[in-house]
């Protein structure tokens, strides 16, 4: 949050054939780094696991030791979210030492949840790029109905060949980081990570709390998004509903903002006509890319933490109004007081998603 405040990206240009034949630009987490975490936090070697189960688990244990909490509790439920998971096993990464059948989902989820001895099976979102926030509106929804008292999310994506070709052949990479919402703007930025956030419906030392939620599917094209915003516009006016807010009441708007002309400009047109085009909004993928299945729980930890210390972050590369619509993109860090926020996500085959947050 240090660097978000003042403005850091964490994107380098790498290259790395093992990812892509030509150089680009790309948010990576530092494998050494990771593997401290990892052997720090589980004393045993990571070479037992994959890239992306390691990102997951060293994520969630930091919530565990945060909150006491245990995964052996039968009230508490773990949900991930990611797009491609254990990918680059069919690339070969990891040779012999990981087994192949690694790579399907749900294989994947189990080797996580035995590691951390949850007493029950994990529930795996993955919906395209609104996984990490459909899976937070679902662990929402279950400490709702009361079904769980506590429901960890986790989400994870990795920077791999696979991912990183599929854009290309879409031609929907830039050759700079990327700028969203700029008039400049070239294309996307992918990105890896993880993040992992409690839920929990004893009020504990929370300052937050999940007041609104809602995903729909306008079902436009399967990879281009409704020109119209109408998917995205639905998701916020449930959530708004659901959160018995209206527009006036939304302080602060953390958009998808992919940096693509379609993205963009879908987005502006959801947030003016839910009449939402004087409020704060950035985008985050200009310092860590597009975290895939992770993004939108990554980017709704920010947003937590932003209404906590009440500073808006700088739409990273944003200079020049780039969308239709006169939509309020931060271009400079403030301190604002920030009682309720929205968080949006957008994906391939039409899905969308929009959590509202509130400070108690």
């Amino acid at each position: 949050m240090e660097k978000l405040f003042a403005s850091e990206s964490g994107l380098k240009r790498i290259q790395d054939k093992r990812i892509s034949e030509t150089p680009l630009p790309l948010g990576q987490v530092d494998d050494t780094v990771l593997n401290e975490l990892f052997e720090e936090s589980f004393g045993q070697t990571s070479q037992q696991f994959t890239r992306c189960e390691r990102l997951f688990l060293v994520a969630i244990q930091q919530v565990l030791h945060q909150s006491g909490l245990s995964l052996e509790q039968p009230d508490t439920l773990l949900i991930l979210s990611t797009t491609k998971g254990n990918i680059d096993v069919l690339e070969g990464a990891y040779g012999d030492r990981i087994p192949q059948e690694a790579f399907l989902l749900p294989k994947m989820t189990a080797r996580i949840a035995h590691c951390l001895k949850a007493k029950n099976a994990p529930l795996l979102v993955s919906n395209a790029c609104i996984s990490g926030l459909m899976a937070l509106n679902i662990g929402a929804r279950y400490i709702q109905r009361g079904t769980y008292k506590n429901v960890i999310v986790a989400g994870a994506d990795i920077a791999s060949k696979f991912t990183v070709s599929g854009f290309q052949a879409f031609k929907a990479l830039s050759e700079e980081p990327c700028k969203p919402f700029d008039v400049n703007r070239t294309g996307l930025t992918l990105g890896e990570g993880a993040g992992a956030m409690l839920l929990s419906s004893e009020e504990k030392n929370a300052t937050i709390e999940v007041i609104g939620w809602a995903s729909s599917n306008d079902a436009n094209h399967i990879s281009g998004p409704s020109r119209t915003g109408e998917g995205l516009y639905v998701s916020i006016q449930k959530a708004m509903k659901k959160a018995e807010v209206s527009a006036t009441d939304i302080d602060f708007i953390s958009a998808h903002g992919t940096a693509t002309p379609y993205n963009d400009a879908m987005e502006a047109k959801a947030f003016s006509r839910s009449a939402l085009e004087q409020v704060p909004v950035n985008s985050l993928k200009g310092y860590w890319g597009h975290t895939l299945g992770a993004a939108g729980l990554i980017e709704a930890i920010a947003t937590i933490h932003s209404m906590e210390q009440g500073k808006l972050v700088e739409s990273k590369g944003y200079q020049d109004h780039g969308v239709d619509e006169p939509i309020a993109v931060i271009h400079q860090g403030i301190e604002k007081e920030l009682n309720c926020s929205l968080k949006t996500a957008s994906g391939f085959g039409g899905c969308n998603a929009a959590t509202i947050f509130r400070k108690k």
